[in-house]
């Protein structure tokens, strides 16, 4: 590992030929590299910054520091609610800093501001402190009833498990890093992150923070690499204990073999196709709008997006109507724009493989009545940009309306029975979300009731609650993020029970050894 540590105090960047470089964050110091990766600027193609690009010996050094602190006890040891009050005092400070934080989010990513302000940045910190009131009232250790056929008391604990690794995709880089690594902490786990490499930022800024409210050197970690190497490496490693995972569905198939080497417990929130069911009772306003926001948020680079769109026959063409009006009022552009609604796709590589899937689209006979290609301009010749796209004329079994795109393409498909709807909409590998919309509740959610997902909204999309388990059902996912009990899954069981007969002639020990001798 060729690399040089700075300590603590100088920060996650310094200034390098007047652009900014992020280091990598393990054993509570600055660590930089040999290599350093680009971080461009989706709508530009500028370089917000530069990073340090961790190889396998990061990795396992991160995962070193980590093990030390666990066995150590200095985190595990300390008192559930002062573990909680590192991360309240962490709170503020990314609150004040928000307008900072949501900029920088929206360079890296391509948001337009409002998205990367509300979501971004916002679901963060609503989320962290869900997982702050969940670390204030859990339960860590129960007596039970003292019964059974010898007197004795049991008593229930809850312990962490020791590292866990949390690997961050580059669509919601603040969302996804709070949820790996903050329960995760909170449960007593020590962590280490991995970033992808486009979108490290705020990774290594919560670190920095959460270093300054007083988390100790080593308990988090944030490497920044690639995914064979760095993160392959990670999944693989013996000492880790726990390994959660957010991509696509393929990888995540490949985390899992990787992982059960040690059999590892694994946390898997994978891809999606959502099925968006407007009924013929829906509130077409409300409908049209919601379906717009189900498929274009973050141009549709959100794995739970409503891509998927079933109208009955009898509406498919009015509807269709009203949302190309409405597309066409929206402004694709400068993300930095207070005004921008859509932003770019996040890389070249994104940008391409969106535009394949359009062509696939058109090659299977479906039809594009909305974008469909490059917005043209000025304004477009720099950046990766791709067109709200919308087809009809699609059949169930079209590749654009099977595999996930994860851009802003949207696939209509007809029905003519609720029986016909929740028939197509469970024909996918997938089943992350989706939704459903109409005026009768109770009929939706008879529907809802249906559909095989891990979640369904009903006359909304994207309502991603933490007081409600966020996770996938079939390929899209083993486990849960957010939920009442998602302290859970980073902590195990632990019995413990005392005798408190006190003589030996009540237990059962005479099933092997006979009559006791002074009997």
């Amino acid at each position: 590992m060729t690399e040089t540590s700075i300590s603590a105090s100088e920060g996650p960047a310094i200034d390098r030929d007047g652009v900014p470089h992020y280091r990598l964050w393990i054993g509570g110091r600055w660590v930089d590299s040999a290599e350093s990766i680009d971080v461009i600027d989706p709508a530009t193609e500028g370089v917000v910054c530069t990073v340090a690009r961790a190889d396998p010996s990061h990795a396992d050094a991160a995962v070193a520091a980590a093990k030390a602190v666990h066995e150590g006890g200095v985190w595990r040891g300390m008192a559930p609610l002062e573990r909680v009050a590192v991360f309240e005092r962490a709170a503020g400070v990314l609150a004040a800093r928000m307008d900072e934080l949501t900029l920088l989010g929206s360079r890296e990513t391509g948001m337009p501001l409002r998205v990367a302000g509300a979501i971004g940045v916002g679901f963060p910190l609503v989320h962290l402190q869900h997982y702050i009131e969940q670390g204030r009232n859990y339960v860590w250790e129960k007596p039970t009833p003292i019964g059974g056929q010898v007197l004795h008391a049991g008593i229930q604990r809850k312990e962490p498990l020791g590292v866990c690794v949390g690997i961050v995709p580059w669509n919601f880089p603040a969302l996804i890093a709070v949820w790996k690594a903050v329960p995760a902490l909170i449960a007593g786990n020590t962590v280490v992150l991995k970033t992808d490499e486009q979108t490290p930022i705020f990774a290594l800024e919560f670190a920095a923070v959460l270093a300054e409210a007083g988390l100790p050197a080593g308990a988090l970690n944030v490497v920044v690499g690639d995914g064979p190497n760095v993160g392959g490496r990670l999944v693989k490693h013996p000492d880790v204990r726990l390994v959660s995972f957010t991509g696509s569905t393929a990888t995540g198939r490949q985390v899992m073999a990787d992982a059960s080497g040690n059999v590892k417990r694994v946390l898997l929130e994978l891809g999606g196709k959502g099925p968006n069911i407007v009924l013929d009772d829906a509130d077409l306003d409300a409908a049209v709008d919601g379906s717009i926001y189900a498929f274009l948020l973050h141009a549709g680079q959100a794995c739970e997006s409503g891509t998927r769109l079933l109208l009955p026959s009898s509406l498919h063409d009015e509807f269709v109507e009203r949302l190309k009006a409405r597309i066409a009022t929206l402004k694709i552009g400068d993300p930095q724009d207070p005004s921008t609604d859509i932003g770019a796709v996040m890389s070249r590589t994104q940008q391409e493989r969106i535009l394949g899937y359009i062509e696939k689209g058109r090659e299977a006979g479906a039809t594009v009545v909305v974008g469909g290609g490059v917005p043209q301009g000025e304004e477009y010749e720099k950046g990766f940009w791709v067109e709200p796209t919308v087809f009809v004329d699609v059949e169930p079994h079209h590749c654009i309306a099977r595999e996930e795109i994860f851009g802003p393409v949207l696939s209509v498909l007809k029905y003519d029975s609720i029986d016909e709807a929740v028939a197509i909409a469970n024909d996918s590998e997938y089943g992350l979300a989706g939704a459903v919309w109409g005026r009768d509740v109770d009929r939706a959610l008879s529907v809802a009731n249906r559909i095989e997902t891990g979640s369904v909204w009903i006359n909304d999309y994207h309502n991603i609650d933490a007081h409600l388990p966020f996770g996938g059902a079939k390929q899209s996912g083993i486990g849960h993020e957010l939920g009442e009990d998602t302290l859970n899954e980073f902590l195990q069981s632990k019995s413990i029970t005392v005798d408190l007969s006190g003589d030996v002639a009540k237990r059962a020990y005479g099933l092997v050894l006979g009559t006791p001798p002074n009997a």
